[in-house]
Parts: C-alpha cells; sequence; structure tokens
C-alpha cells in the first residue's frame, strides 16, 4: 500500500478504536522485568500457582412449614427451645441457624402446632451473601492476596457450602485462616458460672485498631461499635442481671466456636452509664505487653471479620503445588500458541494467500491481548477455565474472520465498492446472530454458582462483545484495502 492509503485507513475509526485499545491493554498488562524475571500486571489464580482451596459447609437447615398460629410466635418458641437463632425466610421458609436433622424438629414443631413439609441443609440466599462478605472481610483483614470466595447455591436460593481459594497460602495457613472461623456470640454472666445470649456478632458494625492507652498503664484494647439495637439488647441485659451496679460478677463473655475468645466484667464508669442509656462504642481491653498486643491483634481480626451468623465445617480441601501450577502454566501457555499458530497453518491451507492470512491471524491475536488487558485491568483471576474461554474464543473468532472473508470473496471474485459493504452487512448480520446465541448459552453459566465454570464464561462473553463491536468492523475494513490491491 501507499503511504496515502495506510494513513487513511490507521484513521478510519474502526482501525484506530482496535489500535487504541490494544495500546491501553498493553498498558494493563505491563510487561517488564522485575528481579531478573518477566513480570505482569495479571492476577493468577488457584491453577496456576501454589495455594490451597476449603469447602466449608453450613451447619443449618432451611424448613419450609405449614402452621395455623402466629409465625412470630412461632420464631421465639422455636428460638428458645433450640437454643439458637431462628428467622423467618418468608411465609413459609424458616432458617434455623444450627444443625439439626429432620427427625430432631419434628417434635417441636409439632409442640408449636406446626408441620415440616420440606427440610433442606443449608442457609437462604442472603445469609449465604453475608457469610461470603464476612469471610471476604476476614481474609482482607489477614493480608492475604489472591483469594476467592464463592457461595454454592442451588436454584432453590438454598446454599449448602462456600468455597474459598487462596492462591499462595498453604493448607496449614488456609485452615488457619478460615478453617476455624465460626459463630460468634456475646454473653453476660448471670450467676455463677451461668450466662445467657446477648447478641450475635453481626451487632457489631466497625471496628478501630488496636490502641494503647498510656494513662492508663499502657493496656491495649480493641474499639468497637454496637448496633443501636444491639446497644440496647446489652443494656437491658445489663440491667437484667445486675451488671449495672455489680458490674464484677457479670463479666461480657465472647465466643467463637463454642470457644471463649474473651472474658472481662464491664468497667465500672460503663455499667454506671448503661443504667440510664445504650452504649453504641466500647472497648475491649485485652491486656499489657506484648501478649496483651498480640490478644488485641487477634481480636480484633474476629471482631472486624464479623461473626459467621451460622456454625461451619470443613466439608472438603486441597492444595496446588509451585510445580503442579508451573506445570499449568506453562502447558497452558504452549496450548494457545499452538492453537494460534494451527489456526494460520488451516487458513492459510484455504486462502493460500499471505495478503489475507496474516490480517486474520493478527485480528486473532489482537482480541488476545484485549482480553488480557481486560483481565488485568479488573483484577480478574486467571485460572484454567478462564485460560480455555481464551481458546474457545480464539476458535470463534476465526471462525467468523472466515465467514466475513468467504462472504466478501463469494465465486472466488474481488467485489466492487458497493457490493463489498452489501457482502460485509450481511456477513455481519450472521456473526451477530451466531453472537447472540454464544452469549445467551454463557449468561446462565456465569451467573450461577458454578464457580469453576464462572471464568470461562465471562471471558467467553467479553470475547464476542470485542469480536462483534471492535475487531470485525476492523477487519472489515483492514480486508477491503487489501482486496482492493
Amino acid at each position: 500500500m501507499k503511504t496515502a492509503e495506510i494513513k487513511k485507513l490507521l484513521l478510519d475509526w474502526r482501525v484506530a478504536l482496535l489500535i487504541v485499545l490494544i495500546i491501553l491493554s498493553v498498558v494493563a498488562i505491563y510487561p517488564h522485568f522485575e528481579n531478573g524475571k518477566l513480570t505482569t500486571n495479571l492476577q493468577y489464580g488457584l491453577d496456576l500457582q501454589n495455594g490451597a482451596w476449603i469447602q466449608l459447609e453450613y451447619r443449618a437447615e432451611v424448613i419450609t412449614f405449614t402452621t395455623d398460629g402466629s409465625i412470630d410466635e412461632l420464631v421465639a418458641n422455636l428460638s428458645k427451645s433450640l437454643d439458637t437463632e431462628v428467622t423467618a425466610i418468608d411465609a413459609t421458609h424458616l432458617e434455623i441457624r444450627k444443625y439439626y436433622t429432620q427427625a430432631e424438629l419434628e417434635p417441636y414443631f409439632a409442640a408449636n402446632g406446626a408441620t415440616i413439609t420440606s427440610y433442606q441443609q443449608g442457609v437462604s440466599k442472603s445469609t449465604a451473601e453475608e457469610v461470603k462478605t464476612i469471610l471476604e472481610n476476614k481474609i482482607n483483614t489477614m493480608g492475604t492476596k489472591d483469594a476467592k470466595v464463592n457461595t454454592l447455591a442451588g436454584l432453590n436460593n438454598v446454599a449448602r457450602y462456600v468455597r474459598i481459594e487462596m492462591a499462595g497460602v498453604n493448607m496449614e495457613e488456609a485452615r488457619e485462616i478460615v478453617g476455624k472461623q465460626g459463630k460468634f456470640e456475646i454473653r453476660i454472666q448471670t450467676t455463677g458460672n451461668e450466662t445467657d445470649h446477648v447478641l450475635w456478632g453481626d451487632a457489631i458494625t466497625s471496628v478501630g485498631t488496636e490502641t494503647k492507652s498510656a494513662t492508663e498503664g499502657n493496656v491495649w484494647s480493641v474499639p468497637f461499635t454496637l448496633s443501636e439495637s444491639g446497644a440496647a439488647a446489652l443494656r437491658d441485659a445489663a440491667i437484667k442481671y445486675g451488671a449495672t451496679t455489680d458490674p464484677e460478677s457479670h463479666h461480657l463473655i465472647m465466643i467463637l466456636d463454642n470457644q471463649t475468645i474473651f472474658d472481662a466484667p464491664l468497667a465500672t464508669s460503663a455499667a454506671a452509664s448503661l443504667a440510664t442509656t445504650p452504649n453504641r462504642q466500647w472497648q475491649a481491653t485485652t491486656g499489657t505487653g506484648a501478649a496483651g498486643q498480640a490478644a488485641a491483634e487477634t481480636l480484633k481480626i474476629h471482631l472486624h471479620a464479623g461473626a459467621l451468623p451460622v456454625d461451619v465445617r470443613i466439608a472438603g480441601s486441597g492444595t496446588v503445588t509451585a510445580e503442579q501450577g508451573t506445570q499449568n502454566m506453562t502447558t497452558s501457555l504452549f496450548a494457545g500458541i499452538l492453537a494460534l499458530i494451527t489456526v494460520g497453518i488451516v487458513i492459510y491451507f484455504r486462502y493460500r494467500e499471505p495478503g489475507i492470512v496474516l490480517p486474520m491471524v493478527l485480528i486473532n491475536a489482537s482480541e488476545m491481548i484485549i482480553l488480557l488487558g481486560f483481565i488485568a485491568a479488573i483484577q480478574f483471576q486467571m485460572d484454567l477455565p478462564t485460560i480455555a474461554g481464551l481458546i474457545a474464543v480464539l476458535g470463534t473468532g476465526i471462525d467468523q474472520l472466515v465467514i466475513i472473508t468467504d462472504e466478501i470473496l463469494h465465486e472466488g471474485k474481488v467485489p466492487s465498492p458497493n457490493l463489498y459493504l452489501k457482502r460485509l452487512s450481511r456477513a455481519l448480520t450472521i456473526i451477530i446472530a451466531a453472537a447472540a446465541t454464544v452469549f445467551i448459552a454463557m449468561v446462565p453459566l456465569m451467573v450461577m454458582p458454578l464457580t469453576t465454570l464462572q471464568g470461562f464464561a465471562i471471558i467467553t462473553i467479553m470475547g464476542v462483545l470485542v469480536g462483534v463491536i471492535i475487531t470485525r468492523p476492523a477487519y472489515g475494513r483492514i480486508i477491503m484495502s487489501i482486496l482492493s490491491k
């Protein structure tokens, strides 16, 4: 081509947009050398580096029931008799946040004039999302990077499992971070060793950084804030059991997984103020010196992460070694390069014209760069399903370029400009219809809790959108300039 023709082609908005996106993608990927190794901004998931995964099972159940009485009264009675939190999901479903079999629950329901019609282990969708948020907060507080928390829920919106994947973390660390996380509760000492429930961990709305008081003997403490309802519940319990007048005999006890993690009386000033008004701002003191600081840091993690509203147990776990992760990455890179080379060979034997084959291969490669830039920009973790999605996009992309080329070169003749535009329009119509089919097929995989397939679905959909909006129109303009010669 002449310089003027090349300049005109590059200034065409379709080609210019493609070039701009490629440049922005390279910037987002940011390939550079660090410590003598080629590094990028791409985030690799558990499949491509060493790490661990843990699957937790909810120790709770969702009950479908019928009753002629009051639902509120049923919930209150069950909460008391089952010694756990029972919540009404809707008019016919209850969530019991403690593990019981159906046979164990039926007498309690019968005693309250209700009947169980179905039983499913797990929690409601809203509770599952709450657990997910709490675990994500805890993982972030621990400073763990490259972690994913996914809820595994069925079509009935009952979730039985939550899966946590942590790249760069061994199994021992993974269990320490999430495996011991459980139900958090604050209780008050009544008489002797007896205690009574005050509030659950979800009443804690915010947690501050551990601090050391210079005016009170260098005591370490953790500040935290209660919700209005939580503050009111604490005040009512303190008044009921006499903690406002005798705080030393009525300790506040924080319990995680049935293990006491904090046990101390109310401060005298705080106890006196509770007699008149609820207090939302609190300080949990943990002692002095290094031991007090370590206890404060641990307590902050539990408080900051919130409390899981239900008990959980580890239902499964696994690890990916560094050697296996490196092997997976090398194999994936080889598969991608081999796929691109194979595509180039096949289309060369089809057209036997380098002027057609080269633009097709470059357009295909540009799609990969744009998708990798998108992955890097949103800090999406690359795993094996994601790489499978990239290879699938590469294959479907070349199919669509062949459709455009064959439509334009109908009967092997280069069409006139007007006929060219008509054929290109017809080819793009076919491609858009095919892309819409792929999009519709991938949406369920993207929104359903099939965590191992979400990356595949997301990348496939993004590849379809990039192809239809960016690369296909640009290829149409490029091939027109080439065929005109």
